[in-house]
């Protein structure tokens, strides 16, 4: 899938899971009530799917690894914006082999700078780079990424 698709899909994850975050309906509803209201493009369907599935199913395992991670924030204190785009790279780093961190990195950071504010992109970065670090030089490195 060209990387054009990828981003789409990336931003419609980030802004479904925003949305999601600040519904009072239980994940899977917001999910289908958002899906009807923003109708996804046939072409990001797929990973659009597949990124927010795995986080919903993930999710517990993905915010401990940003909170801790990220000195002295809670992810309850982080934008949505800012919280959903490492959601997404998180999910990418574990879930993700053929995708390399770098990318995963770098996508957020632009999705970041497009819907948060102008702090994002250094936010964004600083905690992925270390989350990065640490899964590469902890024993349960993923295996194949770089």
């Amino acid at each position: 899938m060209p990387t054009s698709r990828r981003r789409k899909a990336r931003e419609l994850a980030m802004q479904a899971l925003f949305y999601m975050d600040q519904s009072a309906l239980a994940p899977e509803q917001a999910l289908q009530l958002f899906v009807q209201q923003y109708p996804l493009p046939k072409q990001v369907d797929r990973f659009f799917n597949e990124i927010v599935a795995g986080i919903l199913e993930n999710r517990q395992s993905i915010d401990s690894l940003i909170e801790k991670n990220s000195q002295n924030w809670k992810l309850s204190r982080m934008s949505g914006v800012d919280r959903n785009v490492m959601r997404i790279a998180v999910f990418e780093f574990l879930f993700k082999p053929d995708i390399p961190n770098t990318v995963s990195i770098n996508e957020a950071i632009e999705i970041g700078k497009r819907f948060g504010s102008e702090e994002t992109g250094a936010f964004v970065n600083g905690i992925l780079d270390t989350i990065r670090l640490s899964l590469e030089n902890d024993t349960g490195a993923v295996p194949g990424k770089r």
